[in-house]
């Protein structure tokens, strides 16, 4: 929902980096159907099962103000009957076949999810296609939906979490659709009529935007003619995407009055494009120094050395369209204003040299030995190969990566680390009660 919740996906990423295991090479198939959709294919055929992953870029990026939370409905909804069946009898259908159909979206994308045995699949196919091509938004169901996501935006309005990511991302993109929450606005939710989703899925499912990644017991000529009787009739193109945004919140802070003994404090500035050739080491340097999990700098610092938090975290906003460096903590309110000087130090000490070899060592340990646990499936597989391509890796990237990781020297690492850091450019939101902002110069 949340800029920020879009940022803490795994390792900090919403498509993080994706990992091959570190010695075995990893067989990606690169498809073309006879009707020119392309796709990439993990053949494994020792499970009689088959993972789809179809990726739409856009998402919530491509809705007007008004009609913001439009995407989100429409994906919930497009599992909720389709063609001639109700939702009691898709879900019924599905059922029968031991299968899983699933529709998310999110800032730029729209995703769906197949799982298909292999003996059911064409039938899977069929079912799948249906509910892309013929989606119904019963007024029932609509509005029932309607009501959940108007019920989940009540909640938030009295969330910190939800209140400070958007008011960061609206301070930070703001005229952009990055400002509004990927679920929409009380207001523009209710004002939502079935006309509203029918453009949301006009928009978002199209053939120009498509990326396919599957895993499983199925080979390159199988998989060929599948695609094209899933895909190929969906319309050339869709709705044009918005122009990049840059970062635009000043340094400083914003204070939320919220009640309650904590504050929550988002903070953070401009970050650096997914196409960088920089990113990969700013993936590392954010790892070692705030990625969340213990043993990083930040978490050394705030929590283990000074007991202020329960947890930090900092991460690369790699968004299709605009990118941050940011970050998220929590903390008594009478310990903000130290919080948030000792965040602005560590940034100094990130932006002034401050990792050591032995810092350097650590993170690149971690990352290359984790790399193969995120192969663990093939629906992980599918995911993997699909968002690479969302993200434009090469097709080899998963069995070079960890080489490229290893092969960082602590000089590559400073000088990334000296240009992502940027102390004098952080912008605070704090939700709560804090004290002590004005001993810490804001």
């Amino acid at each position: 929902m949340t800029l920020f919740i879009r940022l803490v996906a795994p390792a900090l990423l919403a498509l993080p980096l994706l990992a091959s295991p570190a010695r075995a090479e990893i067989d990606i198939q690169p498809v073309t159907t006879p009707g020119g959709i392309e796709a990439w294919l993990v053949e494994e055929r020792s499970i009689p099962f088959v993972a789809i992953e179809v990726v739409f870029a856009g998402g919530a990026a491509l809705e007007a103000a008004e009609s913001a939370g439009a995407t989100a409905l429409m994906a919930t909804l497009l599992g909720e009957g389709s063609g001639d069946m109700d939702a009691q009898a898709m879900a019924e259908a599905t059922e029968s076949l031991a299968a899983g159909i699933s529709f998310s979206s999110g800032r730029d994308s729209v995703t769906l999810s197949i799982r298909a045995l292999s003996e059911n699949r064409d039938q899977v196919i069929d079912l799948a296609r249906l509910a892309l091509m013929e989606p119904r938004f019963d007024a029932d169901a609509f509005e029932r939906e309607r009501a959940r996501a108007l019920s989940g935006l009540q909640r938030d309005a009295r969330n910190p979490n939800a209140i400070a990511a958007r008011r960061f991302a609206e301070t930070a993109f703001a005229g952009h659709p990055y400002a509004l929450p990927v679920s929409g606005t009380p207001d523009s939710v209710a004002a939502l009529a079935e006309d509203d989703l029918a453009t949301a899925h006009r928009a978002a499912i199209a053939r120009d935007r498509i990326h396919v990644g599957v895993a499983g017991d199925i080979s390159a000529a199988e998989l060929a003619p599948l695609l094209d009787r899933l895909l190929g009739d969906l319309p050339e193109t869709g709705a044009p995407l918005p122009e990049r945004v840059e970062f635009a919140a000043p340094p400083g802070v914003q204070v939320i009055d919220f009640p309650g003994p904590q504050s929550l404090i988002f903070f953070g500035h401009a970050g650096i494009p997914r196409d960088d050739p920089d990113f990969l080491t700013a993936f590392v340097v954010n790892d070692l120094f705030g990625s969340g999990r213990f043993g990083t700098r930040l978490m050394r610092e705030l929590r283990e050395r000074r007991g202020l938090t329960y947890g930090v975290g900092t991460g690369l906003s790699a968004m299709a369209l605009g990118e941050a460096f940011q970050g998220r903590v929590s903390t008594d309110n009478a310990n903000a204003g130290t919080v948030v000087e000792l965040l602005r130090a560590e940034w100094e000490w990130l932006a002034g040299g401050g990792i050591s070899q032995a810092d350097l060592d650590a993170a690149q340990t971690y990352l290359t030995g984790s790399y193969p646990l995120r192969f663990n499936g093939n629906e992980a597989i599918a995911g993997i190969l699909a968002s690479m391509q969302v993200q434009g890796f090469p097709i080899d990237y998963v069995n070079v990566r960890n080489d490229m990781v290893a092969a960082l020297t602590l000089e590559d690492v400073h000088r990334v680390a000296a240009r992502l850091a940027q102390p004098d450019a952080l912008h605070f939101v704090v939700v709560g009660r804090p004290e002590g902002l004005e001993d810490a110069g804001l």
